[in-house]
């Protein structure tokens, strides 16, 4: 009998404590394209990877959820991200999605509305962003690729945000850190886009706990 009683005490405290721990556990979901979901690469040599370990070091009670797709559009990430943001209850959100709209030449107004509504959404759900911006060739358009980058600081400036202009800063125009395609960093590149986005990304951590 006392043994029995030992053993439910135990389990007791064991599912408190799961309990307990999921409830202080607090989660940072990224919402990017191929440039997140690290394209022809092994998922953990991509920079959503290499920030999940360094977070387990630093801020071992959040979670990362990589929901990157490659090809994503605002349009295709608009349309999943309500039901991300309910399943994982995050608390920050890394928003990096828009390349595909203008490398496909997609009207700026409508990527612009795609990413207000995701923010927007976002912050109803108490969620802190990082808005990451992006550059695209200057062969579609000097106007064009102006209006483009200027949108992320637009929408920034709107809403608030957290805001990093081009997360490729210092590896989109170095042969050594990109792959074949001139359009995706290669492995070498991913430590140099965590280093980018880190200054940016954890004084946001320190506001939502």
């Amino acid at each position: 009998m006392f043994v029995k009683r030992l053993v439910k005490k135990v389990c007791v405290i064991f599912t408190l404590s799961v309990i307990g721990s999921l409830a202080t556990a607090s989660t940072l979901l990224v919402m990017g394209d191929s440039l997140s979901a690290a394209y022809n690469l092994r998922q953990q040599d991509g920079w959503v990877s290499l920030l999940e370990t360094q977070l387990s070091q630093s801020h071992p009670d959040i979670k990362v959820v990589n929901a990157s797709v490659s090809g994503e559009t605002t349009q295709g990430g608009l349309s999943r991200f309500q039901a991300l943001l309910n399943t994982h209850q995050p608390s920050w959100v890394i928003l990096e999605l828009g390349a595909n709209d203008a490398l496909r030449g997609y009207p700026l107004s409508q990527t612009t509305l795609n990413l207000e509504t995701m923010v927007e959404q976002a912050q109803q759900a108490d969620a802190l962003v990082l808005l990451v911006g992006n550059q695209i060739p200057q062969n579609y358009g000097k106007r064009y690729t102006q209006m483009f980058f200027d949108l992320y600081k637009d929408i920034a400036s709107k809403y608030a945000l957290a805001y990093l202009p081009f997360m490729l800063e210092g590896v989109a125009l170095n042969n050594a850190l990109m792959q074949d395609d001139g359009l995706h960093p290669n492995k070498d590149g991913q430590p140099v886009i965590l280093e980018n986005i880190l200054p940016h990304l954890l004084p946001l951590l320190e506001k939502n706990k």
